[in-house]
Order: structure tokens, then C-alpha cells, then sequence
């Protein structure tokens, strides 16, 4: 039995010997194509002058990098300030992005190991649930959230009628209303990941760590989590990235006190108004802290494999 396994996986890779280039090829084309060309172009115009009408004039220059850091005035003559507007915005979303993980995290391991304690035909069933709702196109689930939790809308409704409250609660046009959108938004991206690690735990080691006498506590944190560590870690990224990004929650949930990075990027390039280098030197800034997220989990899981 193993000598026809091990047959028959030798016939194969002598099958596709020398195909490695063609076979990886289309991969490498779509990536480039609509990855790596869009984004150098990003940065070429991030180097490029403002035109007033819109769009850009082949000028190097770096204003926008200029005008995301620093504070010159009105008229641009006056001595540099740091320009903490720009700053705070990505300090918001920064601050709103890791707060959404932390949430995912803490509903998303439970419901994760939840699915993956479940019996095989029915796990099925619980997959299903879970990314049924994300069918839907993300803008309609986000204004429908935004007409769940307006004043007037059937959340307030609900409590009003059930006397758990006396006034309607204010939710939309808050932070706590952009970070509900996020939640919900990306709570898949941490749940999907984290049932597949557990999924392939051997539930072994948590009988072994009982038999030891181990508390449930030190059973989870001494076994279980750095067992399941590289599905956690997964689901962070999946989470973190996009709602770094996001513009939809912050612009339809959140109003103008709630702005954030990716909205702050939507608007440099929207109508005859809109500063193009500007946009892109802030998508080029948010794109080099992502990278620097991912260097440095690329190098943990690098020393964690030694």
C-alpha cells in the first residue's frame, strides 16, 4: 500500500517536472496586472503636483508627503508644524482597527471552538450561519445596520417597548457605532481561520494537560492558544488590514467627528476638489504600515519555525 502511495506520488511529480513557471505563471500575471501595477502607480502620483481642476501635473514634487506631516499656512509661507490632523486620523484608525480585532478575537475563539466541537454533519450547518448574512453586498448591510441602531430605528424601539430604557440611546454618528460596523463586518475573518486551527487540535493534549491536573485556565493558555496560535494570529491580519482601511462603516455609521484613514483616502479622489497626490501619498503611508504589520509576523513565524 505505501510502495503504490509512493509510486504514484513520484509519477505525478514527474508528470509536472519542469512546469513550474507555466503552471504559476497566470498566478503571476493577475498579481501584477491588478496588484503591483496599481500600486506604482499609486506611487508615482504621490510624487506628482496637484492640478486645480483636478488630477495631477507631471511635476516631482513632495508636497504631499509635505502636507500629510507638516503645517505651513495658509498660503504655504509660514515656518513647519507638525500637522497632527492627518495624524490623529490614522491614530483613530489605528486605535479603531485593533479595538475591532480585540472584540472579533474574544467572539470569535468561542464561537470558533464551539463549531469545531460540534459533530461533523453539523458543523456544516454552523459555517453556514456564519457567512450566510456576508452574501449580501457590504453596503447594504451597513446602511441596514445604520437603520437598526438610529434613534428612532427598531433597536430603540424594542428596548423602549420592553421598558429596559426611558429614551432612545444615541449609537449612530459615534465611534461606538463605526466599531459596531467593524465588528460585524469582519467577525467571519476571525472565526474562519481560527475553526480551521482547531479543527486540526488534537483534543488529546487538553485530556493529557486534565490528567495533570491543570486548571481549565492554564489548560487554555498553556495548550490550547499556543496550539492554535497560527489561526489566531490569521484572523488578527484578516481583521486588522481591512478595517484599518475601511471607509464605509466610519463615512455611513460614524459622521465627520468619527473620520478615518480610508475615508480620508475615498475624498482626495472624489470630484473636480479632490487632491490626488494627496490621496495617494495617504494610501501610501497606510500601505507601508500594513507591510510593517506583516514583516514583522512574517518574522515570527520565521524564528517560531527554527
Amino acid at each position: 500500500m505505501a510502495g503504490g502511495l509512493g509510486q504514484g506520488t513520484g509519477k505525478s511529480a514527474r508528470t509536472y517536472a519542469g512546469l513550474g513557471v507555466p503552471l504559476i505563471l497566470p498566478a503571476w500575471l493577475i498579481i501584477g496586472i491588478f496588484l503591483v501595477v496599481p500600486i506604482l502607480i499609486m506611487l508615482v502620483y504621490s510624487f506628482l503636483t496637484k492640478e486645480f481642476r483636478g488630477g495631477v501635473i507631471w511635476e516631482p514634487t513632495l508636497a504631499a508627503y509635505d502636507q500629510f506631516f507638516f503645517d505651513r499656512g495658509l498660503f504655504g509661507d509660514e515656518p513647519p508644524k507638525i500637522e497632527w490632523t492627518y495624524i490623529l486620523i490614522f491614530w483613530r484608525s489605528i486605535w479603531q482597527a485593533g479595538l475591532a480585532t480585540v472584540l472579533c478575537l474574544l467572539i470569535g475563539f468561542p464561537t470558533a471552538w464551539f463549531i469545531a466541537t460540534r459533530p461533523p454533519n453539523s458543523r456544516t450547518i454552523w459555517l453556514f450561519l456564519i457567512t450566510v448574512p456576508y452574501w449580501v453586498n457590504l453596503l447594504i448591510r451597513t446602511i441596514s445596520m445604520k437603520f437598526l441602531i438610529r434613534d428612532n430605528g427598531p433597536l430603540n424601539q424594542w428596548l423602549l417597548d420592553a421598558g429596559l430604557i426611558s429614551e432612545p440611546i444615541h449609537v449612530i454618528n459615534t465611534a461606538t457605532a463605526v466599531q459596531l460596523g467593524l465588528f460585524y463586518s469582519y467577525l467571519p475573518f476571525m472565526v474562519l481561520p481560527i475553526y480551521a486551527a482547531v479543527e486540526r487540535y488534537n483534543f488529546a493534549l487538553s485530556e493529557a494537560a486534565a490528567d495533570l491536573y491543570a486548571s481549565r485556565w492554564v489548560t487554555l493558555t498553556q495548550v490550547i492558544i499556543p496550539s492554535v496560535k497560527p489561526g489566531i494570529i490569521a484572523g488578527c491580519i484578516l481583521v486588522f488590514v481591512p478595517s484599518l482601511g475601511a471607509f464605509l462603516a466610519p463615512d455611513l455609521l460614524g459622521g465627520a467627528k468619527n473620520f478615518m484613514i480610508g475615508s480620508l483616502i475615498e475624498e482626495q479622489f472624489k470630484g473636480a476638489a479632490g487632491n490626488w497626490p494627496f490621496g495617494a501619498a495617504a494610501a501610501m503611508i497606510l500601505l507601508t504600515m500594513v507591510l510593517i504589520v506583516l514583516i514583522f509576523y512574517a518574522r515570527s513565524q520565521a524564528r517560531g519555525a527554527r
